[in-house]
């Protein structure tokens, strides 16, 4: 049996071994496009989560203490149909389930009104689910508010090159990086969230690609790197900035394709000549010193065929827009718009890019269409505002597990007890199906059929490996849209797919059968012709040109410290490769597990006569669990880095409001916390 990978954005192909409707092994699909015929730990054994997840459908008790007595009386009697399952929850019947939904969604709208309402998720499903999802909340329910994990992702890429180039996901296909001359990494620890980008950018390096790998400490990719960088934290947009002076400053510019394919360049420049933040300002930076020497270095590499990737390390700051444009601007600038050249954002969800595409945001319809203001919803941080303020009752929630992955959660938790309502969609208990009202279990992307769009665009057909009598997630959002008296008629993904396809015209030339040969990259022709690299002639602006935007780093943080002679403690926050995001999936897994089982503190090891073994973190927004801590040359004095995977150690409530000035994704990469010994 073949499907595709249901962990990080880059889509590897799958072949599984079943026995007995069981999963027994998982292996690479020799010749698959996106996986390149590998995969990593995460794909290999990341699958005993079948064995471990939600089967039944479920009500609180909580929910039917508060709520019975307003139902309607062939409700109120079809209560009996509920049994206890656990401490919380009754088991409920699917149509019994669906049924309360529906009364409790039009008392809301009733009482209040449609826009009380908010439609989070659509990133870990298809895009038949994240499609109809987005419809169903805004044809159907009424409201505008939809959004979905981007925003606490790489929401500043697409706001950051959409800006620039039009478009915003990556020009160019995974297999572009072996033609390359060089590789630019930056905010990305690839070989941990995606290995197999990874893997690729390893063997481009060993045929002899530049590699260039810039973050905030040491990660494992830097061996094979020509030229390291170590930055203070949130000094990207100041780093990228000074390598654009410096380019212009020696005549690096490639001024052809700048006149011909650009605009704005003029005004740009004198900017940036003006910018007082440049290479000889990290002459300033004690021990920073060298950054001046290696821009040099590196703004003479980029003049060659270069490929600029970058995750979250780029994203996550309160300029995350602002430094994902400062990328692009550099590949305009050098002309990196071609073959093995263009902009890499590494996505970090199976679908999130998928999810965009179709609609879940709360700016953007399907196709990226925007729609008229009174129509524009609100971002999830401000969803959550809203329900503190009163204004949003309920939020229908598919696959994002808002209680974990967001930031200040505090703040979140407090809004989630003034919900009337909480709609939970999920494969996995987790920390929001804890909270819900109304829990559907749905199928995993392992039990059924439907369309995943990877981090180069490419559309993926996965197929299901087991048989699951559950429903998928479109499946439970068309029954309750017919609840509302809507007809939807799909009796199969492919029926939701082509729907989807006339809404979304970059899918227009894909289907099951066409997808089923070969996945195909986006924009996808009537004839069923794909497209690899994009730009090649024009940019997807509404004039065709590239448009170059000058923005200016603001001084603080780390980099203020520095100046001032200051010492303060510093957190930084990523993944580890053996678990996947808030780890529900992953934790099943002995063989993963073992590898790594809990979030560990590193801390420099000069601090050993400081810091004890076991400590809790504090902000000013709230206090992390215990937490064991390790002792490591790989991360710098004052600076601590951890991972966010385990709920149980509380990491995401160290981190505030402070968010992407542009579109409010967390500032997730620094945060200042006092240390607690134990």
């Amino acid at each position: 049996m073949t499907s595709v990978c249901t962990y990080c954005g880059v889509g590897c192909e799958i072949e599984a071994i079943v026995e007995n409707n069981r999963v027994t092994k998982i292996k690479p699909v020799k010749n698959g496009i996106s996986s390149g015929g590998e995969l990593c730990i995460k794909g290999r054994y990341g699958f005993e989560f079948l064995n471990n997840r939600l089967k039944e459908h479920l009500i609180s008790y909580e929910f039917i203490k508060k709520n019975a007595e307003k139902m309607p009386f062939e409700l109120q009697v079809r209560l009996a149909n509920l049994y206890e399952w656990d401490e919380r929850f009754y088991k409920a019947p699917l149509n019994l389930a669906l049924d309360i939904a529906a009364w409790k969604l039009k008392y809301i709208i009733e009482k209040h009104s449609p826009k009380s309402i908010a439609a989070i998720g659509g990133a870990r499903t298809n895009i038949e689910s994240a499609w109809l999802f987005q419809h169903f909340a805004r044809n159907i329910l009424k409201t505008p508010h939809v959004d979905n994990c981007a925003r606490v992702c790489h929401s500043p890429s697409l706001s950051g090159l959409k800006m620039s180039i039009g478009e915003g996901a990556s020009s160019v296909d995974f297999d572009s990086i072996f033609d390359a001359e060089t590789i630019f990494v930056i905010g990305s620890n690839t070989t941990e969230a995606h290995p197999m980008v990874a893997s690729r950018i390893i063997k481009a390096k060993k045929r002899g690609a530049k590699l260039i790998v810039v973050d905030v400490r040491e990660i494992p990719l830097m061996k094979f790197a020509d030229i390291s960088v170590i930055l203070p934290f949130e000094s990207n947009l100041l780093f990228l900035n000074a390598i654009a002076k410096e380019m212009i400053e020696r005549d690096l510019i490639d001024k052809d394709f700048i006149n011909k394919r650009c605009v704005k360049f003029d005004e740009y420049k004198e900017l940036m000549l003006n910018d007082k933040y440049d290479k000889r300002f990290f002459e300033k930076l004690k021990g920073f010193e060298k950054i001046k020497e290696q821009i040099e270095e590196i703004a003479k590499l980029i003049t060659k065929k270069t490929i600029f990737a970058w995750g979250l390390g780029v994203t996550e700051h309160i300029d995350g827009t602002e430094a994902v444009n400062a990328i692009s601007n550099l590949a305009m600038m050098s002309g990196n718009f071609a073959k093995g050249a263009g902009v890499l954002p590494l996505r970090g969800q199976n679908n999130v890019q998928g999810a965009c595409d179709v609609g879940c945001l709360p700016y953007f319809l399907p196709d990226y269409i925007r729609p008229d203001e009174e129509h524009i919803g609100l971002m999830t941080p401000d969803v959550i505002d809203e329900i503190l303020n009163g204004n949003i009752k309920a939020i229908i929630n598919m696959g994002e597990d808002i209680l974990h992955i967001h930031p200040n959660q505090n703040k979140i938790h407090k809004a989630f007890e003034e919900l009337e309502f909480l709609m939970v969609m999920e494969v996995m208990p987790n920390e929001i199906t804890k909270r819900a009202d109304i829990v559907f279990a749905v199928k995993s992307a392992y039990e059924k059929s439907g369309v995943y769009v990877n981090a180069e665009r490419r559309l993926h057909l996965s197929t299901p490996l087991v048989k699951s009598s559950l429903p998928d997630d479109w499946e439970v959002v068309k029954e309750l849209a017919n609840r509302f008296g809507s007809t939807l008629k799909y009796e199969k993904s492919e029926d939701v797919f082509e729907d989807c396809k006339k809404e979304v015209g970059r899918f227009r030339g894909a289907s099951y059968e066409r997808l089923k040969q070969k996945p195909l990259q986006w924009p996808i022709k009537e004839d069923g012709s794909d497209s690899p690299v994009l730009h090649l002639e024009k940019f997807s602006t509404s004039d065709g040109k590239g448009h170059f935007h000058y923005h200016k780093y603001h001084l603080r943080g780390e980099v203020e410290d520095i100046l001032k002679g200051k010492k303060r403690w510093w957190l930084n926050t990523g993944r580890a490769l053996p678990q996947y995001n808030n780890s529900a999936q992953t934790k099943p897994s002995e063989k993963l597990t073992s590898k790594y089982d809990d979030d560990i503190l590193l801390v420099n090891e000069i601090h050993k006569n400081e810091i004890s073994q076991k400590v809790k973190l504090r902000s000013k927004y709230g206090e992390s669990a215990e937490l064991k801590v390790k002792f490591t040359d790989k991360v710098r004095p004052y600076t601590l880095y951890t991972t966010f995977h385990f709920a149980k150690n509380k990491i995401n409530y160290l981190f505030g409001d402070e968010a992407d000035h542009k579109v409010k994704t967390a500032r997730f990469k620094a945060v200042e916390v006092e240390i607690i010994n134990l």
